[in-house]
């Protein structure tokens, strides 16, 4: 039976400790809130793994009218404009709460900030630290402004299981670890836990990220939006380690080209070539390597010896598997990189279900759309983290506990991630997703450690099966084109479960 802690009671409770939450923490203080981990504060989060920067227009041939033609021009149609423009608008803002936390952005020779360009940018407005340590740098310094902050309780070790609710109202949080199982009775819980690549094989994100917290809000009844559209970073260093490393676009953006085995530049042609918005290069160089072929990222002409001290971390990860970049072509391969749906949420960070606010990856804002902008990500999330946490502080309602259920048991993602990595790709076919529909069904409904990957999975499955369209960072092969007009998609659980029985009965109907 899990013990109820009421010495936190109704306390605003975070769920995960990359950028989002930590911004979100340090934002409610000095309202005293409480940070919840699965691991150690800051760790296994895809902000600390970011090597990019954020994206903020800085340099005088720059604007945010620039900034939001780029990402509406990357999200394929399907942005909502309104959000992303609000959104940009607050990036300058963004860039000063980093530096008032204590994060020094790289400056060129001259002390001008150095502003660096990546795919589907039109102009230089990539801030980083530490050349590519962004995410490293801004972690490590807002888990030092979290730790010294007294009205920030953090508890490590502990993964939400369950979302606790009463009358359809949010009424505390169900955390457990292998040794306890604990109740957090709060009225405001915002979820910051990050994205869904742990489902794929080939992924940049911690493998332990399959989309927890879009679980557990799914099994609350929140909205869920856009799940179909995962975005596959197009240059992960290929190799047998998992996770993959990350090759970041801004090595592209310093004029590195992409290569086959026979030495051919094939994205010379396509307008954008190597800077291409990322789906269009994820799939390109899917193409080849589902030929037969291989791809390599070229650096040699474009860097050279340069490579090793504008990109010092990418440098020790090629060394790692012998590969030395300032002589040597990199192998690359696109991974699950980002997910662009996710929990939908209005301006201010809410979810439909009272009490329940999202920011960060698992949130979908509607500032992709069918594709992220790079770097858009980190900017996001200091935006609705702050926002989320301006918007907690002025709700401060108690919801009695309501009936505490049986513990979940601990997630697995062992017998999903085939199924996603198979059939849920950087290319889709009808045919593979039916096959993801009936493999996952049985999952999801087995109350088991697959459970909970299961219904993330299921809802991409579900999600990409009704876009009968390619947009974005959703590529079919038996829809290779794109509809006239589109329109974003939102559904509950129920709605998504409904539908798979009904595919999945037709189905068997036309074996029979």
């Amino acid at each position: 039976m899990a013990e109820i802690v009421d010495c936190f009671a109704d306390r605003p409770i975070i769920v995960g400790s990359g950028l989002a939450g930590l911004i979100a923490a340090l934002t409610i203080s000095p309202e005293p809130s409480v940070l919840v981990t699965r691991s150690a504060l800051g760790a296994e989060t895809s902000s600390a793994w970011a090597q990019g920067g954020m994206s903020v227009s800085l340099s005088p041939d720059d604007n945010p009218s620039l900034h939001l033609a780029d990402t509406l021009a990357a999200g394929d149609g399907l942005c909502d404009a309104v959000a992303a423009e609000s959104i940009i608008l607050e990036a300058l803002d963004a860039f000063h709460v980093l530096q008032h936390f204590g994060i020094h952005f790289d400056q060129d020779s001259n002390g001008h900030l150095a502003l660096g360009l990546e795919a589907a940018h039109s102009r230089r407005r990539i801030v980083h630290v530490g050349g590519d340590r962004s995410g490293t740098a801004i972690v490590k310094a807002l888990t030092a402004c979290v730790l010294n902050d007294p009205s920030i309780t953090v508890l490590e070790g502990l993964e939400a299981r369950h979302i606790l609710m009463a009358d359809n109202v949010v009424c505390g949080l169900l955390l457990a670890n292998p040794t306890s199982e604990i109740v957090l009775p709060s009225s405001r819980i915002l979820l910051t836990t990050g994205g869904i690549g742990g489902l794929y094989d080939a992924t940049t994100n911690p493998v332990s990220n399959f989309g927890q917290g879009i679980a557990i809000a799914a099994r609350a009844g929140a909205v869920l939006a856009d799940m179909e559209f995962v975005q596959f970073h197009p240059t992960a260093l290929h190799c047998h380690n998992r996770p993959l490393a990350l090759v970041s676009e801004a090595v592209r953006g310093e004029g590195a080209v992409l290569i086959n085995e026979r030495g051919e530049r094939f994205m010379a042609d396509i307008p954008g070539a190597e800077l291409a918005a990322r789906n269009i290069v994820a799939q390109a160089i899917s193409a080849e390597i589902t030929r037969g072929g291989q791809v390599f990222l070229d650096a040699r002409q474009a860097l050279g010896a340069r490579f090793s001290t504008r990109f010092p971390t990418i440098t020790a990860l090629c060394h790692k598997v012998g590969i030395d970049p300032v002589h040597m072509p990199i192998p690359v391969c696109p991974a699950a990189h980002y997910h662009m749906g996710g929990i939908a949420t209005d301006r201010q960070g809410r979810s439909s279900i009272p009490g329940l606010w999202v920011a960060g990856e698992a949130a979908s804002t509607g500032l992709h759309g069918a594709n992220r902008l790079a770097s858009n990500s980190l900017l996001e999330a200091v935006v609705m983290g702050t926002r989320a946490a301006r918007d907690i502080t002025s709700h401060n309602t108690h919801t009695p506990l309501g009936t505490i259920p049986i513990t979940p048991k601990k997630p697995d993602t062992t017998l999903i991630r085939p199924i996603v990595s198979q059939c849920l790709g950087v290319l889709r076919h009808a045919a593979d997703m039916h096959r993801a529909i009936a493999a996952l069904l049985p999952f999801v409904e087995g109350e088991k450690e697959s459970s909970d990957p299961a219904i993330v999975a299921l809802l991409i499955a579900i999600f990409a099966h009704l876009r009968t369209e390619s947009r974005g960072a959703h590529a079919r092969t038996d829809f290779p084109l794109k509809h006239d007009t589109t329109q974003r998609r939102n559904m509950t659980l129920e709605d998504v479960l409904e539908i798979a029985h009904s595919r999945v009965a037709q189905r068997k109907e036309k074996i029979s």
